[in-house]
């Protein structure tokens, strides 16, 4: 019955984003929201409300391994797992935006996030410092949107999210509909998804933080998946790109700055997830930069190299939480052979990209 129940939570988180999404769009289209910017926030937005209702759920019901690992392992899981999954579907396609301020953005939010946890607690005042930090960053994106010249860009936005205002405010009562409804299935989804997880997690002897960063982690990140995997088998390779990183930094400055407002005493932080899982969230967010650099694209070798890292770090978390023998041999293997060679290869192509641009002009 847990595991039904765990399911049906995961359906419902599912639906209820997509129409959350869908009615939210069409609304803010109708009262003449452009297209770019709907795609930038409130899809975006939207798109990560399954890991806002869990993580709020659970900073609520005091359990703070749940409601930050699911941000941290939702990051690494859009990143590694999401890019890498469309990139080997088709080369994406990086804007000029997302390496010039996006990105660093997502770097920035996620050493915030470190030094804020440094005293093992994320308090009050620290999420709503993330908040405002979030909000800035939001106003800015629409208002830099709105000098978007970028033919391409604008043709990609207008055709996935633009459609007729004047039958959309007919239908003003249909969207509203879609909302609440979206909504009331995110709390109700949440609140099983949460229970059968923390069940599930005490039956197998896996801590709740291991079940956040990977099953709930996943799941919350189904929207994500959907829109990201869609956008590149239609050719949207700027949504799909772009959709992934602003859910991450929507992830790190909303919810958990929400989460540390509405938590009991903000949101311990446990040993593990400050001296490993956030750390490498963030090496993550930094391994975009000169991969996004190499010609502006994530090239399919690139994917797989996301890919592997994910069951890797998949791997890694289900043998430490089975204190299994062979857990010192893999991070071994990790630290000194696979790191340093994928470290390597990003100073390589950034030095080839380097040279590129110098001998463009």
């Amino acid at each position: 019955m847990i595991w039904i129940k765990l399911a049906l939570g995961l359906v419902l988180l599912v639906v209820g984003a997509n129409a959350l999404v869908k009615g939210a769009s069409k609304i803010a289209i109708a009262v003449g929201i452009t297209p770019l910017v709907v795609g930038l926030t409130i899809v975006a937005a939207g798109t990560s409300a399954p890991e806002m209702a869990v993580s709020v759920m659970a900073a609520l019901d005091g359990n703070s391994d749940i409601a930050l690992g699911n941000v941290v392992g939702s990051n690494i899981f859009n990143v590694l797992f999401i890019l890498g999954v469309c990139a080997l579907i088709v080369p994406l396609v990086v804007a000029g935006q997302l390496i010039r301020l996006d990105v660093p953005v997502m770097i920035g939010a996620s050493f915030l996030l470190i030094l804020l946890c440094l005293d093992g607690n994320l308090v009050a005042w620290e999420g709503l410092l993330m908040l405002g930090i979030g909000v800035l960053y939001t106003v800015y994106i629409i208002s830099a949107s709105k000098k978007e010249k970028n033919s391409v860009v604008l043709k990609e936005y207008r055709e996935e999210y633009g459609v007729d205002k004047k039958a959309l405010r007919n239908n003003m009562g249909m969207s509203i509909l879609f909302v609440v409804g979206g909504l009331i299935l995110l709390v109700v989804g949440s609140r099983w998804l949460v229970a059968g997880a923390v069940y599930i997690a005490h039956s197998l002897g896996v801590s709740d933080l291991v079940v956040g960063l990977t099953i709930i982690a996943a799941g919350t990140s189904l929207p994500e998946v959907a829109t990201s995997v869609v956008a590149s088998l239609r050719g949207e390779r700027d949504i799909a790109v772009g959709n992934v990183v602003g859910s991450n930094i929507f992830n790190i400055l909303f919810i958990l700055g929400i989460s540390a407002i509405v938590g009991k005493g903000g949101i311990q932080v446990a040993e593990s997830a400050l001296y490993f899982d956030i750390p490498v969230m963030t090496a993550v967010a930094i391994a975009c930069l000169p991969i996004f650099f190499s010609g502006r694209k994530l090239d399919r070798w690139e994917g797989a190299v996301f890919l592997i890292y994910y069951v890797a770090y998949t791997v890694y978390l289900v043998l430490k939480s089975q204190q299994d023998a062979s857990i010192e041999m893999f991070r071994n293997g990790m630290m000194w052979f696979v790191v340093p060679l994928t470290l390597l290869t990003l100073i390589i192509v950034g030095i080839r990209e380097y040279r590129r641009t110098r001998r463009n002009g």
